[in-house]
Formats: C-alpha cells, structure tokens, sequence
C-alpha cells in the first residue's frame, strides 16, 4: 500500500496561525480555565467557551465555518500553531481511560475549536463522559485497537456503531513520539469511492453489515440492526465503517467491505502532527487510524487530546436528560432520521 502525499500540500485542507492570532486564541483559553472551578467538564466552562467561541480570531472562524459547511475533498482540516508550548507539557499519562479534567491552556483552546464547530459532546461508557480524552500509549495494551494502543490503528468512523456517532473529531498534538513516526491516516469518502465500480457500491449501500459496540457500551449481543455502510447522497455518500468492529452478512458484503478496505489502502493520507497542530476529522465522511510507533512509557511518549462535536445538539437530546454535555447510553439505541 501506499500514502498520498500530506495535507501540508494542499493549502484548503491547512490553517497555519500566525502568531497574533495564536496569541488571541491563548487569552481566550485563558479565560475559560480563570472560569471557577477551572474544570473543562463543568457548565461554567463549556458555557464560556461557548459563549467566547464568538471572538476566536477572524481568519480562523471563517475557515471554521466554511470547514463546517463543506468538509472538501479531504473531509478534515488541518489548523496549526496553537498554544502548546512543549516546554510545559507535564509527563504523558500512561493509565487507561486518561481524560483531561483540569481547564489547561491546549484543552481549552480544543474547547473553543469545538464549540466554534457545533457542541462538544461526549458519551457516559467512554472515558469516563469527559469531554476532554488523552490519546496515550498504555503499558500491556500495544496491540490494544482503539486510543490506548501503538500498533497500527485499523481505519475506522468514531463511535461507528452509534446513532448519534460525532459529526467531528478533534486531534490536538500536545507531543509526537521519540522517533516522531506515528502518523495520523486519513481516508476521504470522496477520495475512496470513486476508486470502487458501481455494483461493490450498490451492495455497500444495502443492509447487509453489522457493526458492533466496545464491550464499555454494554449493550445486549446481537442488538446490532443489518445497515449500509454508505449513506446519503448516491453522488456525495456519508461513510461509516470500522475495520475492526463491521460483520459483512453475506459472501458478496464480505467482498465488497474487502473492496472497500483495499480502496480506503490505496486512498488514505497521513499526517505528522507536532505540538500544536490540531486535526479535525469530518466524522461522516472521512475515516482515521494511524500507523504503529514504539512507546517508551518514560513520560514523554506521544500525547493527544481529543474531542467529538455535534452540529446539531437538539439531536441527543433524548439521551441527555440533564440537557448537558452527556450522552447516557439506553438499552437500545433510538433510531434517528440520519439513518437510512
């Protein structure tokens, strides 16, 4: 297989700050972390950023908004030159399940990024409901597929499985690893499908695939309902698919999820984050993993942070009885209109 060259090349899909407006966005984040209790879970904070969203610098609400309507071919955004400042980062965690409570200078500006986008959100059974994850290595769980490990991340939609799965992700680097070989992979739909003949995209269309929730979901065996793995537009489809979690249902869905797999090889890009760089992910549309690195656990292993947005909150609102940021799991998850 082989990459794409990076996004770097392509200036649509890249915002670098200068650094004015690195400076702007850093007395906002300061802002939300002097608001009590300095917590970034608290409604105090989410409602400041929300509310200080407003002011980010120009240049970078417009790239923002235009991001939000149209994703571009890459479906993902490239937005360099935050403040993170190397020198201060404290030792990479190296626990399961780390989130980032404390209203930190790189967690708020993730913060007001998101809430520029839609709502930050998050779900009840993963990282504890903090809106904030760390994306670390985790001694014992190298080929662990999902945050916490450091083999090869299998191409994947967040949260696939779910009905109410982010619009975007957010990947903000706070470091890279020693050797500074672990990048993000990035598959555009629009990228991907064109690559596919129109009968291995009729089937993927169809309802002929299951894709299972993490154990951390809780939800019964066999809740999964046969689905399509492309949506939407038959001339511009959502994609939804995790390499590691989807069931073809038949011989012919089995070769089209391998057709597809194979076309997602020869499409994806990848990108070297360094401190600062921030990544957001079009959820619907684009897929993500990434290539293996080797941790040393020694504190200064490879560290992001990350966040999941929704654009349209009014949407979760059954599964967010407290009107917060949560979404509570049920037994069986709702059908929704995006669904089809």
């Amino acid at each position: 297989m082989s990459a794409l060259t990076e996004m770097e090349s392509d200036t649509a899909s890249v915002i670098r700050l200068d650094d004015a407006e690195r400076a702007e966005l850093a007395a906002l984040a300061g802002a939300v972390c002097d608001t009590a209790p300095g917590l970034v879970d608290d409604p105090r904070c989410v409602a400041a950023a929300r509310a200080l969203s407003g002011e980010l610098p120009v240049r970078l609400r417009a790239r923002l908004r235009h991001f939000a309507w149209d994703a571009g071919a890459n479906a993902s955004l490239l937005v360099r030159n935050l403040p993170v400042d190397p020198a201060a980062v404290p030792a990479t965690p190296t626990v399961a399940g780390s989130v980032q409570r404390a209203a930190t200078t790189p967690a708020a500006a993730l913060l007001l990024v998101g809430m520029a986008l839609g709502e930050v959100i998050s779900y009840d059974k993963e990282k504890s409901g903090a809106l904030v994850h760390d994306v670390v290595p985790v001694p014992g769980m190298e080929s662990f597929q999902g945050n916490a490990g450091s083999t090869r991340l299998n191409m994947h939609t967040e949260n696939a499985f779910h009905p109410l799965r982010p619009d975007f992700v957010g990947l903000l680097c706070l470091r890279n690893d020693h050797d500074d070989v672990a990048r993000l992979r990035l598959a555009s739909v629009r990228t991907v499908v064109p690559l596919l003949p129109e009968p291995v995209r009729a089937v993927l269309r169809e309802p002929r695939f299951t894709i299972a929730a993490p154990a951390s979901f809780a939800l019964p065996p066999g809740s999964e309902e046969p689905r399509g793995l492309l949506t939407g537009s038959p001339d511009d489809p959502d994609l939804t698919v995790d390499f590691s979690s989807t069931t073809p249902l038949d011989e012919e869905a089995a070769e089209a999820l391998r057709l597809l797999e194979k076309a997602v090889d020869r499409g994806y890009r990848e990108l070297l984050l360094a401190p600062g760089d921030l990544a957001l992910v079009d959820n619907r549309m684009a897929l993500h993993g990434r290539n293996a690195f080797q941790p040393r656990y020694d504190g200064a292993d490879r560290w992001l942070q990350r966040i999941f947005v929704h654009i349209d909150h009014r949407r979760s609102r059954a599964l967010r009885p407290d009107g917060g940021q949560v979404l509570r799991s049920a037994a069986r998850h709702p059908r929704t209109t995006t669904e089809r």
